[in-house]
C-alpha cells in the first residue's frame, strides 16, 4: 500500500468510532504537478500524526489536475461523504471550479495553495480561508526585488490560467521598469524554444517567469542549454525543493521569492524540517510547509469549537489563527488571506542537494491587493 494511502487509511480507521470531523482533501497525486499535491498531503498528514488526533477522518482523492474531476469528487465528498471541511487543491482553475460551490453549501474550505484573486476580492466568503498566499503575492515580491536589483527591462511569461494571469499582474504591480515582452504560454507546455527565441531577441536585461511543476523544469533546462545568459527571477513555485533536484546546476544562483524557507529561524520550522525529512526521506518543500500549517490551523480551531455544531465559533477560531506556524508569526487579513513577510532566496548546493537560502526580505507584513474588494 502506498504511504499516502496507508496514512489516510490509518486516519479513517482510528476515527471510525469517534470521528468528530471529516476532512475531504482533493489534490493532485498523479500526472504533471503530482509532486506539489503529494507534498501538501504529506505535510498535512505529518501535522495530524504529531498532534495525535484520533477525531479527524481524512478522505483523500486525486483530482488528476482536471477541473471536471475535481468538481465530481467535491460533489461526492459533500453529498455522500458528508465532509465538514475541505482542503488540498493545488491549481487555481480547479479551486475556482470547486470552492465557490463548496462554501455556498456550508462547508469550510482551507486552501493550502491556490489563491486566485477572485476569491480574495469580490468572491471572498466567510467559510474560505487561504493559509498560503494570494496568487499575486510572491510575484509582487519578485517585482519589488527586481527594482532593488536594478533591473529595468524585464521579459515576463506565465501559463494562461488564473494563477498565471495573477502572476504577471502581481509582478507588474510592483515592478517599476519597462517590459521587453509579455507572453502567456499553454498550461502544461513542455517546449519553450519559441519563447526563448523571443527572449533572446527582445533586448531584455532580465527574465521573470512563473511556470510551476514540470513546466518550470522544462523551461529552466532549455533556457540553460540555449546560451541566453540573462538573469532570471521568479517565485518559489519554479524553484522549489522537488523542482531543484530535477533542474540541477541550471538553477544555481537564481533568486526566487517565497513566504517560507527551510532556514527561517524559529523552533516550529526547525522541528518541521527535521521531522519531515525523517518521516519521508526528503527535504520539505514550500507546499509541504503549507500543508503542515493548514493542518495545524485546523487543529487549533477544533480545539475551540466543532465545525458542524458551532460554525460561528469555529470560524472565529480560524480567524484567530492561534497556532505555531513554520513561518513564525501568522495572521489573516480581513479577506482571510495571510499578511506576511516574503523573502528573496538564492538557489545553492549543499553537498549533493540543491536547495534555497534566504538572502533578504522582499516585502514586509505584506497584504494582498484585493482585500478592499471583499465585503464580508
Amino acid at each position: 500500500m502506498k504511504k499516502w494511502m496507508l496514512g489516510a487509511a490509518l486516519c479513517a480507521i482510528s476515527s471510525m468510532a469517534a470521528a468528530d470531523v471529516k476532512v475531504g482533501m482533493i489534490t493532485t497525486l498523479s500526472g504533471g504537478g503530482a509532486g506539489l499535491g503529494i507534498d501538501v498531503r504529506d505535510g498535512f498528514l505529518l501535522a495530524l500524526e504529531q498532534a495525535g488526533r484520533d477525531d479527524i477522518e481524512m478522505v483523500i482523492e486525486d483530482d488528476e489536475r482536471a477541473p471536471d474531476a475535481a468538481v465530481r469528487i467535491a460533489d461526492r465528498m459533500i453529498q455522500s461523504e458528508r465532509v465538514d471541511i475541505m482542503t488540498g487543491i493545488i491549481w487555481s482553475n480547479l479551486a475556482m471550479a470547486v470552492v465557490p460551490g463548496a462554501v455556498a453549501q456550508g462547508v469550510f474550505y482551507l486552501s493550502p495553495n491556490a489563491g486566485p484573486s477572485q476569491l480574495a476580492g469580490q468572491g471572498c466568503h466567510e467559510n474560505y480561508f487561504n493559509v498560503a498566499w494570494q496568487n499575486d503575492n510572491l510575484h509582487e515580491a519578485a517585482g519589488a526585488w527586481a527594482n532593488e536589483t536594478g533591473y529595468s527591462n524585464s521579459f515576463i511569461l506565465a501559463p494562461n490560467y488564473p494563477a498565471g494571469q495573477d502572476a504577471l499582474t502581481g509582478y507588474k504591480r510592483m515592478y517599476e521598469g519597462d517590459l521587453a515582452g509579455e507572453i502567456y504560454t499553454d498550461l502544461g507546455q513542455t517546449d519553450y524554444a519559441a519563447e526563448i527565441a523571443q527572449i533572446r531577441a527582445s533586448g531584455a536585461d532580465s527574465v521573470f517567469f512563473f511556470l510551476p511543476g514540470g513546466m518550470g523544469i522544462s523551461f529552466l533546462k532549455q533556457y540553460a542549454d540555449s546560451g541566453v545568459e540573462l538573469p532570471v527571477i521568479g517565485p518559489a513555485f519554479s524553484f522549489d525543493q522537488g523542482i531543484l533536484q530535477a533542474v540541477g546546476d541550471a538553477a544555481l544562483g537564481v533568486v526566487n521569492t517565497s513566504q517560507w524557507s527551510k532556514d527561517i529561524e524559529n523552533e516550529t520550522n526547525a522541528a518541521f524540517v527535521e521531522s519531515f525529512e525523517a518521516e519521508y526521506g526528503r527535504l520539505p518543500s514550500l507546499y509541504a510547509s503549507q500543508g503542515f500549517d493548514t493542518a495545524n490551523l485546523l487543529i487549533s480551531a477544533l480545539e475551540v469549537a466543532d465545525s458542524s455544531e458551532d460554525a460561528d465559533a469555529f470560524r472565529e477560531a480560524l480567524r484567530a489563527a492561534n497556532f505555531d506556524s513554520t513561518r513564525g508569526d501568522f495572521a489573516f487579513g480581513p479577506n482571510h488571506h495571510p499578511v506576511q513577510d516574503i523573502y528573496a532566496r538564492e538557489v545553492i548546493q549543499e553537498n549533493d542537494v540543491f536547495t534555497n537560502r534566504i538572502i533578504g526580505t522582499a516585502l514586509e507584513d505584506h497584504a494582498d491587493a484585493y482585500a478592499a474588494e471583499c465585503q464580508m
